[in-house]
């Protein structure tokens, strides 16, 4: 048996700092390994000794000896940002001479339709499940597998994402090829929901002090996550066992066999289908407001890299001339008239064992 990692006061008090700001415990770990990384590099002095410039130091040393990606460099500014700012209550002034990671801009993988049903037909069970709203809601992959029963509005066809990418909510699509095995996926979840109940437990995690607030309510059917785990779980903060979400790692293996098994050569992963939601919608004229809005994308700018994958001019949109002369007849025999359809649905919405493994609460 190994000894227990002591944490020192000052890490104690980094933890309490994040806590108290309702952080979710993936930013939380995150933090706490970079500001653990950034006093290493420095000889374990103590951050109130060091400033800009050894920040910079650091910073510096990610992009050039260790080569990181400008998105985890950011990741580490970020991290002893929050140090400085929240628990030492000396923030940083501007760090120069930093060499900073560059972004390379690449545009994002996308499936064509075909693909996208091989895939989808790959995928099994709870994973086909998940698979479907990634590509028919254009859903993170966090967003999907955080969903619980009462984000589902199956009257209005609507998902409700809450707490999403930076802290926003947003009302997405619900594909109305989904509702019939939702429904029926929803009620094998609350079988279980109700054996948990029975044996003493039933409770999920419930964010910021609602827990404190409703002290019931973590119980409660609406609550209960969609995609639970296979197994009850220890919370990692405060050691009660619940039923967290199932680890998303169990469907990004089930993803990376689905790619393999239909001989796609492209990286996809869970996120290439979202990217194959908002161009599919783009390929067939849907305006790119309302895309960005689906995606739930700050900017524009940001929904507009789809246009490029699509190579098509005038912001994707499609001419109505073609239906016109199509109604009309007058639409020229040589004129290729190809046409995009939906990919067809899974044979069997909730079949086989979940293969989830134990979830530790991220939230």
């Amino acid at each position: 048996m190994g000894k227990e990692a002591k944490s020192s006061p000052f890490m104690d008090q980094v933890r309490d700092t994040i806590r108290v700001r309702h952080y979710s415990i993936r930013t939380e770990k995150s933090y706490i390994t970079w500001i653990k990384q950034f006093i290493l590099f420095h000889n374990k002095r103590h951050p109130s000794e060091m400033r800009e410039q050894e920040v910079g130091e650091f910073l510096t040393y990610l992009a050039v000896q260790r080569n990181v990606a400008a998105s985890t460099q950011n990741q580490a500014l970020n991290a002893i940002a929050f140090l400085y700012k929240h628990v030492l209550r000396k923030p940083l002034s501007a760090i120069d001479g930093v060499v900073r990671t560059r972004k390379p801009a690449r545009l994002p993988t996308v499936l064509t339709m075909q693909e996208v049903r091989d895939v989808l037909t790959q995928l099994q069970g709870m994973h086909w499940l998940e698979g479907c709203l990634l590509y028919g809601s254009g859903l993170r992959l966090m967003e999907c597998i955080r969903l619980r029963v009462m984000h589902l509005d199956f009257s209005h066809r609507a998902i409700l994402v809450i707490d999403g990418k930076g802290s926003k909510d947003r009302v997405v699509t619900m594909p109305d090829d989904l509702i019939i095995p939702l429904e029926r996926h929803l009620q094998a979840v609350k079988n279980v929901h109700t054996k948990d109940l029975s044996d003493g437990y039933g409770a999920v995690y419930l964010p910021h002090a609602l827990a404190k607030k409703y002290p019931k309510a973590a119980k409660e059917w609406g609550w209960q996550y969609v995609f639970p785990a296979s197994r009850r779980s220890a919370d990692p903060r405060t050691g009660e066992i619940r039923r967290h979400h199932m680890n998303e790692k169990s469907l990004q293996r089930a993803m990376k066999n689905a790619v393999r098994s239909a001989d796609i050569d492209k990286p996809a992963s869970c996120h290439t289908l979202r990217h194959s939601f908002a161009t599919h919608l783009l390929e067939r004229g849907m305006d790119i407001r309302t895309v960005q809005e689906q995606l739930g994308h700050s900017d524009v700018r940001t929904t507009q890299i789809y246009t490029h994958v699509i190579q098509r001019g005038g912001n994707a949109v499609l001419s109505p001339l073609g239906q016109v002369l199509q109604q009309t007849g007058q639409h020229h025999r040589e004129t290729d008239n190809t046409s995009t359809t939906d990919p067809q649905s899974h044979s069997s919405p909730f079949e086989g064992e979940w293969d989830a493994t134990d979830a530790q609460r991220d939230r």
